[in-house]
């Protein structure tokens, strides 16, 4: 039996670049002599630890250095600048996500490895100004996507098509942090500005109350329903002038937890659709 090895053998035959090689662990091996004392996983620390306190924006090699006792010149033996700096950096903030339970079922499952990443977006929102689709793969994100096929793995798909459904919960996380990320920081900077604080205001020290209620969101839904008259928005009136103004029936706990539950209605549609999944038992079903 023939068998085609021209891909195979040209990945051998190709040389990684560096970063990748430096992702993997897979770096030119040490000259002999003493251990260095400083190692690319204390500068990715100390970066992360400076975007923690003060953003990405913040992050540079000189400030890095300073974070590590070092001088720039003694990073760059060990990170090529920082667009590598920032590549390792999308990795390592894989490490924080947690396991996900593989008995819970495909859909329980990836619910919990959606809402992760998203958690881990809002409480470190630095994560949404990273080169993420520019960025090769390293072993801690691809260890985070093998936990995703680990809850497909009895659903009866081709990988790439998982791979997709992979791809798509990828994209909402992004969409939906990036929301709520943006509008949080909108409603810090205006209680800042009305309280006449300066930008530099701890949000710690600011009213939690006054937070909530300048999200830019927060009467979205009471201005369509009054502004949104039935001539100029027909579509927009007629729904609005049926809705009772709560949101008490609603299919989730929160809007994060609605959105991933609208996701994963439509991938389980697909999924029904494709066969890949048991067709689901009728509601009235009796043992």
């Amino acid at each position: 039996m023939h068998t085609d090895n021209t891909s195979e053998a040209a990945g051998q035959a190709r040389e990684l670049p560096v970063v990748v090689q430096r992702l993997w662990g897979d770096a030119a091996p040490r000259r002999r002599g003493p251990k260095p004392a400083l190692s690319v996983a204390q500068i990715v620390d100390a970066a992360m630890a400076l975007a923690d306190a003060e953003g990405l924006a913040a992050v540079s090699m000189a400030r890095v250095a300073e974070a590590v006792g070092y001088t720039p010149m003694a990073l760059y033996r060990h990170v090529s600048g920082k667009d590598e700096l920032l590549i390792l950096m999308s990795d390592a903030m894989a490490t924080d996500l947690p396991d996900v339970p593989m008995e819970a079922g495909w859909r329980a499952g990836l619910e919990v490895w959606t809402r992760a990443q998203i958690d881990l977006a809002l409480s470190r929102p630095w994560m949404l100004e990273l080169p993420l689709s520019a960025a090769p793969p390293g072993p801690n994100r691809v260890r985070w996507m093998d936990q995703a096929f680990g809850v497909l793995r009895e659903v009866d798909l081709p990988a790439d098509e998982k791979l997709a459904i992979v791809g798509l919960l990828a994209q909402h996380v992004l969409g939906e942090a990036r929301v709520h990320v943006e509008t949080h920081r909108a409603a810090v900077q205006k209680v800042r500005r009305e309280a006449g604080l300066p930008d530099s205001t701890p949000e710690a020290e600011l009213d939690p109350a006054a937070v909530e209620a300048a999200d830019p969101y927060a009467d979205f839904e009471a201005v369509l329903g009054r502004y949104a008259g039935p001539t100029e928005y027909p579509n927009l009136f007629a729904s609005f002038a049926a809705w009772p103004g709560t949101a008490v029936d609603a299919p989730a706990d929160d809007d994060i937890s609605f959105g991933i539950t609208i996701v994963l209605d439509g991938i389980e549609a697909y999924l029904r659709r494709r066969g890949a999944i048991g067709e689901a038992a009728p509601c009235d079903a009796t043992p």
